[in-house]
């Protein structure tokens, strides 16, 4: 019966947010290629309070995950942009995304999706003015070269929508569709398994839930958008919106190997203010939501994760799962394929562990940063070994220099 009562709570959320997912991923594939880093660059060079606003704002619509936007930020910073307004677009970009902000309304309602940019906003601008404030740095010169997956895109309007859709269909799909499954599921198991019992407890203590979901969700790695259904169902085990505001803010934006690749690349303060401005802002918002708005705000829709034999949802939303879903397993067996193309290259290659990478951005920006070195015939990145191939004619010390200055680790060769 429980695994009956887990099916349909999962075929409900699905439906609920996949028409929302699939827009955000449209949009996204749109940003992607017609919205350039360089363009981007141009605005968060120098000092002051406008970079950091400004990379504020670039970042809170960009679908990025907390550790596909490191490689990005490194590119940023080689461009011109500042340490304080990298940190800013390194706070606002994973907590939020256009895919984000269309499920969290699809699930959550308007004001959720209202706050949660806001927040980000807040949070970034906080952030990297006290970066700015704290840890000052000049701006390192502009670099003509980029190393951002995202620099690219064919030449005509009609070959650009077509690379925005197969990169919002397909490519997001893979980034992000593992940390979506798992939100889902975990959503789910929660809905199931977990008493009532446990979290009404906790609701008598907001400012201790919220501590301990910024405990669990910190050391986790999960997307802005696999983020919602877990909100969701901390909600209907009794927890506060503002505590469940508080896993959407803090899971996305933070986890220990984006903490660790931060530390070497802005140093420690930086990264101690960057952890602290998501702790700081969530739980600030999140105590706004409980103890000033008002509360019929936000109040979801129950029957949304209702674990009766019952699926909601009408036939376009169920078309839309569907399509998810035939997406998710086409992603998964493209990117199973390209980690088959890297294993039969191997020997005919060196290959170099590097840590760091956990998504398709990380992968497509270490492919691109090493086929740039001369001699380099072919590159092929297996992103669940944490490994590159290289084949060809090629200095040691550049690939490693290559890695590095892409905002990776090199941890030896295999």
């Amino acid at each position: 019966m429980n695994l009956t009562h887990i099916l349909y709570s999962l075929l409900n959320i699905l439906n609920e947010m996949s028409p929302y997912i699939l827009l955000g991923f449209l949009i996204a594939g749109i940003l992607q290629v017609f919205v350039k880093p360089a363009t981007m660059s141009r605005h968060l060079s120098g000092n002051g309070w406008k970079p950091v606003v400004k990379a504020a704002l670039f970042g809170i619509p960009l679908p990025l995950c907390s550790c596909g936007v490191l490689p990005t930020a490194v590119s940023l910073r080689r461009q011109g942009a500042s340490k304080a307004a990298s940190t800013s677009f390194l706070i606002a970009t994973p907590q939020t995304g256009v895919d984000s902000i269309a499920a969290t309304y699809s699930l959550l309602g308007l004001p959720f999706a209202i706050v949660r940019p806001v927040a980000a906003l807040v949070g970034a601008m906080a952030g990297g003015l006290a970066v700015g404030k704290f840890d000052p740095e000049e701006p390192i010169q502009t670099s003509v070269e980029t190393d951002s997956c995202c620099d690219t895109a064919p030449n005509g309007f009609f070959r650009k929508i077509g690379a925005a859709i197969k990169y919002g269909m397909v490519d997001m799909v893979a980034s992000v569709g593992k940390w979506l499954v798992i939100g889902l599921v975990v959503a789910a198991l929660i809905t199931v398994f977990v008493p009532d019992s446990i979290f009404l407890g906790l609701s008598d203590y907001p400012l201790l839930a919220m501590l301990a979901v910024v405990a669990v969700a910190v050391p986790m790695y999960i997307c802005a958008t696999g983020s919602i259904p877990i909100a969701l169902s901390l909600i209907m085990k009794g927890l506060s919106p503002g505590i469940a505001f508080v896993m959407l803010m803090a899971g996305p934006a933070a986890n220990f190997a984006s903490i660790m690749i931060l530390n070497r690349t802005h140093g420690k303060k930086a990264t101690m203010i960057y952890v602290a401005s998501v702790v700081v802002t969530a739980i600030a918002f999140g105590l706004l939501i409980d103890l000033v708005l008002p509360a019929e705000w936000f109040a979801v829709n129950r029957t949304v994760v209702a674990d009766s034999c019952h699926i909601e949802g009408n036939w376009f939303s169920l078309a839309c799962s569907i399509l998810l879903i035939g997406l998710l397993i086409y992603s998964s067996i493209a990117v199973k394929n390209h980690h088959n193309h890297t294993i039969t290259h191997q020997n005919m290659t060196e290959t170099y562990a590097i840590k760091g990478m956990a998504c398709q951005h990380c992968r497509a920006t270490v492919e691109k940063a090493l086929s740039s070195l001369e001699g380099v015939e072919s590159v092929t990145v297996n992103l669940s070994e944490g490994s590159a191939s290289v084949e060809g004619k090629v200095d040691r010390a550049k690939v490693i220099e290559a890695i590095e200055r892409a905002g990776f680790e090199f941890a030896g060769e295999k």
